[in-house]
């Protein structure tokens, strides 16, 4: 016996000198990557110097496709760093011929294909179809294999979460288990009773929402007044109080929000609706300006279906239209956008037309216009989305790429939609729960396999969800106002 625990301590011991060395290199800390910022900036310098935009300072358009393409580059390699998920894209770039350098002017254009999720490899790819040497990343030497303790049998060592050197290894069992736990029918369990406490002890503030609500409507002629924003209800009626009192104070120039909706939201500003917006955390003389002139918001919106009109007409009559499930786009903004936009596509359509192959008619399809940083895609219910700052030759391209695509996507969300909504009253209905709601990123068909898998198993999940104001989303969280978020996705 006395030489089994002798065996047991001198391995523990061995063991527990091998973690530390681990540690101190870094290695069960996470902190060793392959990669660092500094030498993804070293191995990439080359290229920056080859396609810097301010060597097309007499090529405007050159200039402008690799200021665009670097923006998208960084925002995908900052990605790659932080361990986020990415979208696959590819980036053009012009670089001078260096074969031809007697003629000014001359330039080759590269595409490089974004779809590694290793830093390295995607590092490698710029430089190699850029023809640039990628000796500096070779002779990088990449880190150790994280050791195994196979050995190890934990569960027969008792050790504290504050241990030195196993305290993190029982923090990472405990973690575990506790999302192993995560399963809807024993978090409802766990947290049911508390999520009525809460949402009971806010029926006041809601009860008080809803009369501020009626009050405001009736004195300024208001056609609503809604909630955008990612706060509480707490929040709304602080909101509601704070602009009540600044309509007392001014009341001469309310008269110009009569038969609006009044939204407190993330911006301030007119929507494309027409909307009135006031962001909740701003202060009420930023609101006060706005109201002030609101009539020369308006005077954008006048404007606005002429500009749509415009990028319609130079794309074959592809509808514009709003993104689906997307925050308020404010009307300032979007003209600017649209301007931008039909002068790109104006060019191309006079220098190259477009591809045989497209329909004579887009009038099928949808094209959402966004800010100058976002991205090039095709949104889950098969919208074209486009930043305004795109080059058209991409946007072309990208659309002769997924036309298919995007009529399979359009179609499938016209019948989703229907069935979502019928989806939706059934779960109110059949569950008696208080309100069922959705994040904006929940499409349709996510929406729509959250539904039916609550109502496969109503038997079992229907005592626990009677009365709860149920949140569809990514995460479990009982929210302060006892709201209760559900991943679409949960497992029972």
């Amino acid at each position: 016996m006395e030489r089994l625990c002798c065996r047991k301590w001198l391995e523990l011991q061995k063991s527990r000198c091998l973690l530390m060395h681990c540690t101190n290199v870094g290695v069960l800390s996470g902190l060793c990557r392959f990669l660092s910022t500094a030498e993804v900036s070293t191995a990439l310098r080359p290229f920056y110097f080859s396609v810097h935009p301010d060597l097309f300072g007499r090529y405007p358009n050159e200039r402008s496709v690799n200021e665009n393409s670097l923006k998208q580059l960084s925002s995908y390699i900052e990605t790659l760093q932080h361990n986020r998920p990415t979208q696959p894209t590819i980036v053009t770039f012009y670089l001078r011929n260096q074969r031809d350098t007697t003629v000014k002017g001359t330039f080759r254009s590269v595409r490089i294909s974004l779809v590694q999720r290793d830093l390295r490899k995607t590092v490698l790819s710029i430089l190699k179809s850029c023809d640039l040497p990628t000796t500096y990343v070779d002779n990088i030497e990449p880190p150790a294999e994280k050791p195994k303790f196979e050995h190890l049998d934990f569960r027969e060592i008792k050790f504290e979460e504050d241990d030195p050197v196993y305290g993190s290894v029982i923090l990472k069992k405990k973690i575990k288990k506790a999302k192993d736990a995560e399963k809807l029918k024993i978090w409802l369990e766990s947290n049911v009773e508390e999520a009525l406490r809460k949402l009971a002890a806010c029926q006041p503030v809601r009860d008080e929402i809803v009369r501020l609500q009626r009050t405001l409507c009736a004195s300024l002629g208001l056609q609503s007044v809604l909630w955008d924003c990612g706060w509480n209800v707490t929040h709304f009626r602080g909101c509601m109080l704070s602009f009540q009192a600044l309509s007392r104070h001014h009341p001469d120039i309310m008269h110009t929000l009569q038969g609006r909706k009044l939204i407190f939201a993330n911006d301030t500003g007119v929507s494309l609706d027409g909307h009135v917006m006031l962001n909740s955390g701003e202060v009420r003389h930023n609101w006060l300006d706005l109201i002030k002139n609101v009539h020369k918001q308006d005077a954008v919106l006048f404007r606005i279906p002429a500009f749509e009109r415009a990028v319609s007409q130079v794309l074959r009559d592809i509808r514009l239209v709003r993104r689906k499930f997307q925050p308020k786009v404010m009307a300032r903004h979007y003209e600017k956008q649209l301007r931008r936009l039909t002068t790109s596509l104006s060019d191309h359509q006079g220098r190259m037309g477009y591809p045989k192959e497209w329909p004579q008619s887009l009038s099928n399809f949808e094209l959402v216009v966004e800010t100058e940083a976002g991205p090039l895609m095709l949104s889950p219910t098969g919208q074209f989305i486009v930043p305004s700052s795109c080059p058209a030759f991409l946007l072309v391209n990208f659309m002769s790429e997924n036309l298919d695509e995007a009529a399979h996507l359009l179609q499938r969300y016209q019948t989703n939609k229907h069935v979502e909504r019928d989806l939706h009253q059934r779960c109110v209905e059949e569950f008696g729960l208080a309100a069922l709601q959705k994040d904006d990123n929940i499409t349709p068909d996510l929406m729509i396999d959250c539904c039916n898998r609550l109502l496969r198993h109503k038997t079992v999940l229907s005592s626990s969800l009677k009365g709860v104001h149920l949140w569809v989303t990514n995460y479990y969280s009982v929210l302060s106002d006892g709201e209760m978020c559900v991943p679409w996705d949960w497992k029972l």
